[in-house]
């Protein structure tokens, strides 16, 4: 548990001239398993208000003006509490594509905390959201291709929501994508679903992206899900999201399941 809110190190000039947050925030964590290897592969870190408030209502406070600071706030947020916590998966954390403006320049604020918190680089996987609203694909690659370059692993959120996911797996690749919920709900009772999901692994297979099915909720969606070869998970049916602290005893479930 953390006492206080960590105060945030602007390392990117071009964040000096954007205006304030109004607002503060924290985060909570829930984990994506490794169902092969039985340990927790990743802790992602979810936006939470100080007293618990969902997602929505920090979210819905953020704006074209104040999206890059609050996406370099969410970064510091996470990693400072992820070192504290001692978490020693990977951090998964979100990122909003529109908030960068130059991949090279707004990663120094991510770089400069970890060096400080001490936390190791390679634990730090960002995951794209917000995909259906990208326009530019060259600067989304280029933020995927500048990270994967820096040793950052990348993931493709939401995969399935929208329409752009095929496009951007045409263009680049990242190292992993989440299949959307949407997909996952009641897929042991949904052939259409199945089926869909069958050819998503398989380009996956393909393409050495390794997927992640997320929003798991039921015994009945996770083994049909592991007849696809998916060893990677994440949803209620494993832990709901703990408030600035970590799930990290997952025998109980996984004892059942592998």
């Amino acid at each position: 548990m953390v006492d206080q809110e960590p105060s945030l190190p602007i390392g990117c000039a071009g964040c000096l001239s954007t205006p304030e947050l109004n607002f503060d925030f924290t985060m909570a964590f829930q984990p994506i398993v490794d169902l092969v290897d039985s340990t927790i592969f990743a802790q992602e870190a979810l936006v939470r208000g100080l007293n618990n408030e969902s997602a929505g209502s920090i979210l819905g406070q953020v704006s074209d003006q104040n999206r890059y600071r609050f996406d370099q706030a969410c970064r510091v947020r996470a990693i400072q509490l992820a070192a504290e916590l001692n978490i020693q998966s990977l951090l998964s954390i979100n990122f909003l594509p529109n908030a960068v403006y130059q991949p090279e320049l707004c990663i120094r604020t991510t770089i400069e905390t970890a060096k400080s918190c001490d936390f190791p680089l390679d634990q730090i996987l960002f995951e794209l959201t917000e995909v259906e609203k990208v326009k530019d694909y060259a600067h989304v690659r280029s933020i995927i291709e500048h990270y994967q370059s820096l040793g950052f692993k990348t993931a493709l959120d939401d995969f399935g929501a929208g329409y752009s996911g095929l496009n951007f797996l045409a263009d680049f690749q990242p190292d992993y994508i989440k299949l959307d919920m949407a997909l996952i709900r009641n897929i042991d009772k949904d052939r259409g679903r199945q089926s869909i999901v069958k050819g998503i692994v398989q380009v996956c297979r393909d393409l050495s992206i390794e997927p992640i099915a997320e929003g798991v909720e039921t015994i009945e969606e996770l083994t049909i899900l592991k007849s696809f070869d998916i060893r990677l998970f994440q949803g209620f049916y494993f832990a709901k999201p703990s408030f600035r602290s970590v799930v990290t005893d997952l025998d109980h479930l996984l004892s059942e399941v592998c």
